[in-house]
């Protein structure tokens, strides 16, 4: 993507591809690079939408000059004050000095606090238009979407929502930026990865979003990481209403952590059992091995899963401790949820884990099973069992 593209009438896109970054926010890996979406509109007036992260500056400036065609940039709109997305706001005013820049009352402390701007800011409030000629463009809050500041913008004219981060998803362009350039497998997942690491804990917001956006005659998503929705928005309103109200899929998740292998012959017979239930999606993931955000992807789709440790220095292993801690930031819901452990010459496992389900209150499956050393055939048949139940509660 070495040139702007158009993407609507007299509209561009004007963002960058990023294969160097190996984890965004500096946790989550991006085998597939990820995509910084940004746009100018050309009317009378001329407005960008969101710029790119600060070391890209360069290819994100020549397509934007390149779709500017000379003319300045009178407007730029920023629907979220993260480095990724306005990271070359100080560019552009130094580029263009008679710049303003477009957010809301909680975008300029940000605004000052990471570029020292405070002049020619124009701040707007929800559902307030901006007409620069031949566009007019609507502002709508939506905080915790996922800062308190990000808001989307809606061009009237052409019918294209900005959405910021809301329908993104991780992973570089390959090619074409639209959803009918591209296979549907070739970004739902990566989709679903940035959701759930980064939107799920605001899933309820997102449902206010959802609703609040719902009246307007939306044609084209555009968001500010990955694909660009023209042809079917629809798939991608759907994910995000099924993702955010936390519908699951019938299938089990089951994640364990081990060192010597005892704890994983536990997760091993709770598999079994619950294929025995006769349950076809079972998901077995070793938390200490598993990449994170592919777990949490499984568990964020899925109605059942069971927790596995083993204790550790009388505590819970930590690669178990930090999903659990995942997931309790996630707050997640409509999920069955079973546990076991295994300790040697002290406790510990089994009781922080039944410590984390005392704070994410889901539904509990039994029995709970706690092992000492190595699982006896009773212990391994109480797995079993627990996995039976499983499969049987989520197919009921």
């Amino acid at each position: 993507m070495y040139k702007a593209v158009p993407v609507s009438q007299d509209t561009w896109w004007a963002g960058v591809n990023d294969r160097d970054t190996d984890l965004f926010e500096s946790l989550w890996p991006l085998p597939q690079g990820v995509a910084y979406n940004a746009y100018v509109i050309l009317g009378e007036k001329t407005a960008a939408i969101d710029t790119v992260k600060g070391f890209q500056s360069g290819g994100y400036l020549d397509k934007l000059k390149e779709a500017l065609g000379g003319r300045a940039l009178d407007y730029l709109v920023v629907n979220h004050m993260e480095p990724d997305h306005a990271g070359v706001a100080a560019q552009l005013k130094q580029l263009w000095p008679g710049l303003r820049l477009i957010g809301n009352a909680k975008t300029l402390p940000l605004l000052k606090g990471y570029h020292r701007i405070e002049e020619d800011v124009l701040q707007v409030k929800d559902g307030e238009t901006l007409d620069i000629g031949g566009h007019v463009l609507a502002f709508y809050t939506v905080p915790m979407l996922h800062w308190p500041e990000s808001m989307v913008t809606f061009d009237t004219t052409t019918k294209v929502l900005f959405s910021n981060d809301a329908f993104g998803s991780y992973g570089a362009h390959e090619g074409g930026l639209f959803d009918d350039e591209k296979n549907r497998a070739r970004w739902e997942g990566e989709m679903l990865r940035y959701y759930v690491t980064i939107v799920a804990r605001y899933s309820g917001m997102v449902q206010t979003a959802l609703k609040k956006l719902g009246g307007l005659d939306i044609r084209c998503i555009y968001p500010a990481h990955g694909t660009l929705f023209r042809k079917n928005i629809g798939q991608a309103v759907e994910l995000y209403d099924r993702w955010s109200r936390q519908e699951t899929e019938r299938g089990l998740v089951v994640a364990y952590a081990s060192m010597y292998g005892n704890t994983r012959r536990m997760a091993e017979a709770i598999c079994k059992g619950a294929s025995e239930g006769g349950l076809k999606d079972i998901y077995l993931h070793d938390a200490a091995r598993s990449e994170m955000s592919l777990l949490l992807s499984d568990i964020w789709r899925n109605r059942g899963l069971v927790l596995l440790g083993c204790t550790y220095n009388t505590l819970l292993f930590p690669a178990l401790e930090s999903l659990c801690s995942k997931l309790v930031n996630r707050m997640p819901k409509n999920r069955l949820l079973g546990l076991a452990g295994s300790y040697s010459w002290s406790k510990g496992a089994l009781a922080a884990l039944q410590a984390f389900a005392e704070t994410v209150k889901l539904e509990k499956i039994g029995p709970e099973v706690e092992v000492f050393a190595s699982p006896t055939d009773a212990d391994l048949e109480q797995c079993a069992l627990l996995g039976k139940n499983m499969a049987r509660a989520i197919n009921a």
